[in-house]
């Protein structure tokens, strides 16, 4: 019985702090990133050029910073127009998802990331980032809800004050 109210509290305190389960980079990391695009551009290697922009686009789209979650969406738009295998397009439709769940747009990112649990049902972290994103529009709504609930009930404290004044005046 303990364990079950343990669970409880755990799963409405996660539910009001908003974490998910998506990890974050920090500007070292993208610096990192960015030095070694640089150096893999300067050595010629396509296929190693490649897999550093990948790690760069990884590392922006799971930054706090919201411009470098902007430019990791960027490059990762730029780079499916001009991708072939279907492996790499599924690696980047579960980035862009992520850039776009952490800019905000829920309603993009789940279709990308549906999209990927197309190409691979058992996926772990799509399916992980598709609970988040589902989390997240529950929580919204939620909040809509309650902030709707309160305007309402503003007006009406504020119409009953209104009402309340013109019955004294008489």
């Amino acid at each position: 019985m303990d364990a079950k109210i343990g669970k409880f509290f755990d799963s409405v305190g996660s539910f009001f702090s908003g974490g998910d389960k998506i990890p974050w980079s920090e500007g070292d990391v993208i610096a990192g990133c960015e030095r070694e695009v640089r150096e893999a551009t300067n050595s010629g290697s396509e296929e190693l050029k490649k897999e550093c922009l990948m790690r760069l686009s990884w590392a922006l789209v799971h930054s706090h910073q919201q411009d470098d979650v902007q430019r990791g969406i960027d490059m990762l738009e730029a780079s499916l127009a001009n991708s072939a295998p279907p492996l790499d397009d599924r690696e980047k439709l579960y980035l862009l998802a992520v850039g776009y769940y952490r800019s905000g747009d829920c309603s993009k990112s789940r279709q990308l990331v549906d999209r990927c649990i197309q190409m691979q049902p058992d996926w772990r972290q799509a399916l992980v980032l598709k609970k988040c994103i589902e989390d997240k529009i529950t929580k919204d709504g939620v909040i809509g809800i309650g902030i709707t609930a309160s305007a309402v009930g503003a007006v009406g404290l504020i119409a009953g004050g209104i009402v309340a004044a013109l019955a004294r005046k008489k």
